[in-house]
């Protein structure tokens, strides 16, 4: 009977993979794939928000468009060119719906629906040291647009498919994990925005079990922006890509090989509270293929 190396649950980072126009994230596990490891995951993720935390107090209805769907079809790989260093690539495909009132939109001009390609992410990880059950790991990378998504200078930008800024992230990872499987991997880096959108602090804590049939983890991230104004509040201008967005995040992902090459896996979560951002709540459900096939028999 075959069973299931423990390196193929490695290659997960789909619960990192849940793209949105409302929020980014570093893409980043404390996991390495190893020389000639790595994995191709295909992702959908829903989003959902009809509640707002803006300052100085939260909403419970969007603007003009009542409530906000936000569906993306996500491609992320990853490939491992040493034991220690390796690439990431994530292309998300974004769209975004409102539900406004009967007639709404015509007087405003509005659109109820926008969508296309969002922003290309690419990453280089290096684990640069270890100390017992401990790793340390630096990353950067940055993101881009892939298509000339518009945003408009008023509430319409509330279902933009981005914020169409170039970003640089430096990041920082501590990873631990035992021979039971438990890990932790803590992780914190700043990313620089081009354009007006403020730059940020991003912040993530995971928790979890990998073992040879299963992956389990549970995390909390959070973004804090260095500057930045408040919707509707003295200073904004209607432009809210310069609006300061803060928020912190739970989620969790369960994990489950197909075979040694392919694995499934679903998850959870939502933004729990913050600042100009939508009090959102997703699920996601992905198809991962490893490169390396890692069977054992017993």
């Amino acid at each position: 009977m075959k069973i299931f190396y423990s390196k193929v649950l490695l290659t997960l980072v789909i619960s990192l993979a849940s793209i949105s126009a409302s929020f980014a994230q570093t893409l980043l596990t404390g996991f390495m794939q190893g020389k000639k490891g790595g994995y191709v995951t295909f992702s959908g993720n829903h989003e959902h928000y009809s509640s707002a935390f803006y300052y100085p107090e939260k909403i419970d209805e969007i603007p003009v468009f009542r409530e906000i769907s936000v569906n993306t079809f996500n491609i992320l790989g990853t490939y491992g060119f040493t034991d220690r260093f390796e690439m990431l690539v994530n292309i998300p495909f974004v769209q975004t719906v409102g539900s406004p009132d009967a007639g709404v939109l015509e007087g405003l001009g509005y659109t109820n629906q926008q969508d296309g390609a969002q922003d290309i992410s690419v990453y280089g990880k290096y684990q640069f040291a270890k100390v017992g059950k401990v790793a340390f790991q630096g990353a950067a990378g940055f993101s881009t647009p892939l298509s000339k998504y518009y945003i408009e200078p008023n509430f319409q930008s509330l279902l933009s498919i981005g914020n169409r800024a170039t970003t640089y992230n430096g990041v920082l990872l501590g990873h631990f994990k035992d021979e039971r499987g438990f890990f932790i991997t803590g992780q914190v880096g700043y990313s620089f925005r081009t354009t007006a959108v403020p730059d940020a602090v991003l912040s993530e804590l995971k928790i979890g079990i990998s073992r040879p049939r299963f992956y389990l983890s549970g995390q909390v991230g959070n973004q804090t922006s260095t500057s930045g104004t408040d919707i509707l509040r003295p200073g904004f201008t209607g432009s809210f890509v310069e609006t300061r967005v803060n928020y912190t995040k739970v989620g969790g992902t369960i994990y489950t090989p197909l075979d040694g090459n392919f694995g499934l896996s679903i998850g959870g979560g939502g933004i729990v509270g913050g600042r100009n951002v939508g009090q959102s709540y997703y699920g996601m459900a992905g198809l991962t293929y490893n490169f390396l096939y890692h069977p054992l028999v017993k």
